[in-house]
């Protein structure tokens, strides 16, 4: 019988891995829950319509990358490649019109048929951030401020840079495009295969070709910039005069581009060099025509979703986890007390281990390997005495306390405390 094995670019998370995905998690939850953005949990597949429309039906991710299969009712349904379609999707399946504007943070996995490599599998894991209902330019302020916010609380904001573009208005992005087409026809012979394909059905995505041929043609392609009409410059001056108002730092990227015409204005990636050719560690822009698109009401939109694998490994330490106690019964008498005593103190928010079978010295043993603070040691003479022996496993000390006293006791130890 072959091994069984886990499906190639899938992993399991366990260990540091799974401590760092908790961190990243727990880190960007609790700067979400600052700025305001209630948490959402969609569903991990949709129907598949709620991708290919939002994501392109011609792009390479819905022809080439996306888990799309029929189930058992006849239904073609798509586990999610991203979260921003599915939570469009939630605001117009659930009403929510009324509410706007809305802000959500979402985590969990996704899923791609890609070419698994470093930080990036076929099953991953991402943050996502979304602000439904404002058009005007301080929720792109606000996204990209809750961003730099995260990583800050990550302790990885020093090594990453913000990437700052505009795509424009509707009428300043098609101005653009038509003069891209007509360069890049110009250039059609010299152009991948892909670009060629690109070309008709989405050119701007030509401008961030890694080929390198194509990164020729393009460093003399047209910016957008010459075609930025008079409100789009003022939005895009607004963005930039509210990142330098809080502080936060950004670069121009003139390439950085979406290539879907629901995207409008504000395109923004965090990047780092320390994750070699995975530099993007959280991406977004704005995407006023998407809900639109889904069949809702005209709804402007802006967010950003950020790699959980990228960020545990740009953020290659995590806070050290609470040292547990050890709570060790010696003899069938003293394992009732210890059961019920290491739920008390349990239920008082202290980590507790209580081995499962053993005598006292292979008890002792795995207090060691789990680097315990300390050891709570009940025998018959304890149990008499109503009394229990607290040993501080890091200076070898060790005294008679009262039961009644023992989570006082554990308390005045360094680490003993969960969290």
């Amino acid at each position: 019988m072959a091994k069984i094995q886990p499906v190639r670019g899938t992993h399991d998370i366990l260990g540091a891995t799974a401590a760092g995905h908790r961190h990243v998690v727990a880190a960007a939850a609790e700067c979400a829950r600052r700025y305001g953005f209630a948490d959402i949990d969609t569903p991990i597949f949709e129907f598949t319509p709620v991708f290919a429309r939002t994501m392109g039906e011609g792009s390479d991710v819905v022809r080439k990358e996306m888990y799309t299969f029929t189930d058992r009712g006849g239904d073609e349904v798509t586990l999610r490649p991203e979260f921003t379609a599915g939570i469009c999707r939630a605001f117009i399946s659930g009403g929510l019109q009324q509410d706007l504007p809305l802000k959500f943070f979402a985590h969990g996995p996704a899923f791609r048929y890609e070419r698994p490599q470093k930080g990036r599998l076929r099953q991953f894991h991402q943050i996502d951030a979304e602000i439904l209902g404002v058009e005007g330019p301080q929720a792109d302020i606000e996204v990209i401020a809750l961003g730099a916010d995260i990583l800050d609380a990550l302790g990885v904001l020093d090594r990453c840079r913000l990437e700052l573009n505009t795509l424009g208005d509707p009428e300043s992005r098609r101005d653009y495009r038509a003069a891209l087409v007509e360069y890049f026809l110009d250039h059609k012979g010299q152009l991948s295969a892909d670009s060629v394909d690109r070309l008709e059905r989405n050119p701007l995505r030509i401008l961030d070709s890694k080929d390198d041929g194509d990164r020729r043609i393009v460093a003399d392609a047209p910016t957008m910039e010459a075609y930025l009409n008079d409100a789009s410059q003022a939005f895009f001056a607004a963005v930039r005069e509210g990142l330098e108002a809080i502080g936060v730092g950004y670069r121009l990227n003139q390439r950085l581009v979406r290539g879907l015409d629901y995207y409008t204005h504000t395109a923004f990636e965090f990047v780092t060099d320390a994750l070699g050719a995975q530099g993007a560690v959280i991406a977004g822009g704005r995407y006023d025509g998407l809900i639109e698109m889904l069949g809702g009401p005209a709804t402007p939109g802006i967010g950003w979703a950020g790699g959980i694998e990228r960020l545990a490994m740009l953020a290659d330490h995590q806070p050290a986890a609470a040292r547990p106690v050890a709570m060790v019964p010696v003899g069938p008498e003293a394992q009732r007390e210890a059961l019920r005593l290491t739920h008390q103190l349990r239920r008082a928010g202290l980590v507790v281990d209580l081995g499962f079978r053993g005598n006292l010295g292979r008890r002792m043993k795995r207090a060691d390997r789990l680097n315990a603070r300390a050891a709570l040691i009940l025998g018959e003479d304890e149990l008499a005495k109503g009394t229990i022996t607290l040993r501080d496993l890091d200076s070898g000390e060790q005294s008679e306390v009262p039961v009644d006293q023992v989570e006082a006791r554990l308390r005045q130890l360094d680490g003993s405390r969960g969290e």
